[in-house]
């Protein structure tokens, strides 16, 4: 059973008291939990449609009311992004969809530099060195000249008249601008910090550890660079830099099933089954951690999204070659990186934790984590960790836990794959998820099978 939507009133820019007030009468004077069908019916009754001063709610498969926030600020908002519209459509054709994605990105680059976006960036994360000054003064000449040679080949009509980016119409009033909540939401979200410094030194201590992977030179050093650059592009942005981060900790997923999918076309290899289906868990895992940071708006900026997708490109070919070479190392870059996140999450969490207790989850969290069919979430866990974890899914800052402690089921499996204890725990896994039960009075075939059934 899916979670079901409904709308209310939106309380987000009112006290905490207050909104938790709404959700106990929501649920009844005693906290009863609500029949679902007849309360859903109930509260859409009372909608006047997008943009009203109402969001959502979400009712969980028990029947328990969940507070979610209200906005999606993200640039795929209301196209394809899963759980929206267009869910299981099929794609056009490789041209079609290339040149359809092409106009809209190029109208997106000439808003970028035309509205300059770049000077947002440049106010989140200002330049501290001679060198970062003299880099951002060159690239807001850049910026200007670039504008106003768009300008011109405008008034020549060789580019069609740009207007600015409309706002959604979920967080836009009847005017059409962004309205004062949603403004406030918007500015809490660009409130959260994160500093870099600590999150090394949660690297530097788990470094000590025996569990710390040695990798190779050249590996240790792609890894050293990819974090360099994250801390140098994204500082100040946490949310553009976890946009980022998840963009390119999808990848290395697709490649394995790839090279998979490859050996067995081959007819080399076809004891990969069951690894594929714990890799396509994993990736539709980083896919929710994608879509969460979408919908906290990580990926509004043009240059964000090229960076990110470019990025990504490039890192699933780099792991496509390390698997054909060697599988341990593709899984040893793999586990770095998802250890670098478990530590940046980690110190987020720390850093902004009153800030995120203080906000709802997002719609395609509580999707995720509380949905009737968690079948997929339990694939993820395949490393001795319980299959049942079932987190908490309250706030804002649950979800930012719950989305550290998936990346270190990330890190343990990759562990796994590498040093190929993976073929263990999947054999434990068997045995333990379904024991075998003897009609009465039977015995076992052998001893051999009874002890594998103790």
């Amino acid at each position: 059973m899916s979670l079901r939507t409904a709308r209310r009133p939106s309380t987000l820019a009112q006290p905490r008291r207050t909104r938790q007030a709404l959700l106990v009468l929501l649920q009844g004077q005693k906290g009863e939990k609500l029949p679902t069908e007849s309360y859903k019916s109930h509260l859409l009754s009372s909608q006047d449609g997008p943009g009203h001063g109402e969001c959502d709610v979400f009712i969980a498969p028990d029947g328990n009311v969940r507070e979610v926030l209200c906005y999606d600020y993200g640039f795929r908002s209301g196209f394809g992004r899963l759980y929206q519209g267009g869910d299981g459509e099929i794609p056009k054709g490789f041209f079609a969809l290339g040149w359809e994605n092409y106009r809209k990105e190029f109208k997106q680059l000439r808003r970028s530099f035309r509205y300059n976006e770049y000077s947002d960036i440049r106010n989140l994360n200002p330049p501290t060195t001679f060198l970062g000054r003299l880099s951002a003064s060159a690239g807001k000449k850049v910026v200007g000249g670039l504008a106003a040679l768009d300008r011109q080949l405008e008034d020549w009509s060789v580019l069609p008249r740009l207007t600015p980016q409309p706002v959604p119409a979920d967080i836009a009033g009847e005017d059409g601008e962004m309205h004062n909540d949603r403004q406030e939401i918007r500015s809490r979200l660009r409130d959260l910090q994160l500093d870099d410094e600590l999150v090394w030194k949660r690297e530097e201590a788990r470094e000590a550890s025996p569990e710390w992977v040695k990798a190779p030179w050249f590996i240790q050093a792609f890894y050293i660079l990819l974090c360099w650059g994250l801390d140098k592009l994204y500082a100040g942005r946490p949310l553009q830099r976890f946009w980022f981060l998840e963009t390119v900790a999808r990848m290395p997923y697709f490649s394995y099933i790839s090279m998979l999918h490859l050996y067995e076309s081959l007819g080399w290899w076809r004891a990969g089954a069951e690894l594929r289906r714990i890799h396509f868990a994993e990736e539709w895992n980083e896919l929710h951690h994608l879509q969460i940071m979408e919908s906290l708006g990580g990926d509004q900026y043009w240059v964000d999204r090229f960076l990110a997708q470019h990025a990504a490109v490039f890192y699933y070919w780099t792991v496509v070659l390390f698997f054909a070479i060697s599988p341990s190392w593709a899984y040893t870059f793999s586990e770095l990186v998802e250890g670098h996140a478990t530590d940046t999450y980690d110190e987020f969490v720390a850093q902004n934790a009153d800030k995120l207790k203080a906000l709802p989850p997002p719609r395609v969290a509580l999707e995720y984590y509380m949905a009737g069919d968690l079948y997929l979430f339990d694939e993820l866990q395949t490393t001795g960790t319980d299959p049942k974890r079932r987190p908490s899914c309250n706030s804002l800052y649950d979800v930012f836990r719950n989305i550290a402690d998936d990346e270190r089921e990330h890190v343990k499996t990759m562990t796994a794959c590498r040093d190929y204890s993976i073929v263990d725990d999947l054999a434990r896994k068997k045995l333990t998820s379904k024991e075998p039960t003897l009609p009465k009075g039977a015995t076992p075939v052998s001893s051999t099978t009874a002890s594998l059934v103790k």
